[in-house]
């Protein structure tokens, strides 16, 4: 009867939500820099148990969570910044081979009887000013990226203090204290979810930039640094970070070139990224694989391309606000992936 009398208040939900999300997707430029900023103190939050019982003062804590959090961005924003400037650089000294391949690749695809039209449209990735356009764009985004690095620094030290604060909520509001249980809980999971997601992440980006070093792929740290980061987005991460040194593969070295690379990434990432870290990330955080695909393209649309790495910290506290208490709506928690959920008694 509890899951039924959930159902009378759905539309006035479902309303609720669109509004929500529209008012999200409009402000995109603050939250998705507000939700980083949270994750990062969410999952250093746990460093500050074991300084307090040793005596540590509150403002002490926070400063370790605060400069932990603040050496993790640095050492972020490095990679990024170092990336993006040796793409920029890469693209200017491959430019004309690049041109050259299209235009052979143009030639070759009308031979063998491709419209006209359609070949063009097929190599138009590799149009030299589309890719020039592309480099110099990026210098842009590091802009945009340096304005957001600057808010998630100031959100920091407000949210780490706060936490600090909230430690001892259940403590001092007993009445509360299932509330704020299932609030770590959710913490809990985005914790584990990263921790599994950094640590495969670190072994197929060594592996990649070994294999394309050895390949002779030219900015080998680069693509390693790409795989790192796009195996932060659940599923489809593998297939970004591959198409980049693919096709760069297939400029300076041709087709055999480019599926020795295919023949790498299909062998490391999709061995430990599509059939390994799944089983492990469901584990972790208790969200169907379906859901996990599915939440990447929604939180993209809704907040832009940062809302594919924070997508699965973002569906697991939309179910906790939607879906509820396990009691209330069992039934619904388990098809979100909730194994728990299927063995509790109903109220």
């Amino acid at each position: 009867m509890q899951g039924r009398a959930w159902l009378p208040r759905a539309p006035l939900v479902v309303i609720a939500t669109i509004l929500v999300l529209a008012a999200l997707s409009f402000a995109r430029e603050i939250v998705a820099p507000l939700a980083l900023a949270a994750v990062l103190v969410v999952i250093v939050h746990p460093l500050r148990h074991p300084l307090e019982r040793r005596g540590w003062p509150r403002w002490a804590a926070n400063t370790v969570v605060i400069v932990v959090v603040y050496l993790i961005l640095a050492v972020l924003a490095a990679l990024l910044v170092f990336a993006a400037g040796r793409f920029t650089v890469l693209v200017g000294d491959y430019v004309e081979q690049i041109g050259g391949v299209a235009d052979a690749t143009a030639a070759w695809l009308s031979s063998v009887g491709l419209d006209p039209a359609t070949a063009e449209s097929v190599v138009a990735a590799f149009d030299p000013a589309r890719l020039l356009e592309l480099a110099q764009g990026v210098t842009g985004w590091l802009l945009g990226f340096a304005t957001a690095f600057f808010f998630v620094l100031g959100y920091v030290i407000f949210m780490a203090a706060d936490g600090g604060r909230y430690s001892g909520a259940d403590r001092r509001f007993p009445g509360h204290a299932r509330t704020v249980e299932r609030i770590r809980s959710v913490n809990s999971a985005v914790r584990r979810y990263y921790v599994v997601n950094a640590s495969f992440g670190a072994v197929v980006a060594v592996i990649d930039g070994l294999a394309l070093w050895a390949l002779g792929i030219p900015a080998p740290a680069v693509w390693a640094i790409l795989a790192f980061v796009t195996n932060f987005i659940p599923n489809i991460g593998f297939v970004i970070g591959l198409v980049p040194p693919a096709v760069l593969a297939f400029v300076i070295g041709g087709v055999p070139l480019m599926l020795a690379v295919v023949a790498v990434y299909c062998v490391v990432n999709v061995v430990l990224q599509v059939l390994v870290q799944p089983k492990f990330v469901s584990d972790a955080v208790s969200i169907s694989l379906t859901l996990s695909f599915f939440s990447v393209i929604f939180w993209t649309f809704v907040i832009g391309p940062l809302g594919a790495i924070l997508s699965i910290p973002f569906t697991l506290l939309a179910r906790e606000l939607l879906i509820g208490e396990p009691t209330a709506a069992r039934w619904w928690r388990w098809l979100s992936g909730d194994r728990d959920a299927a063995f509790v008694a109903p109220g």
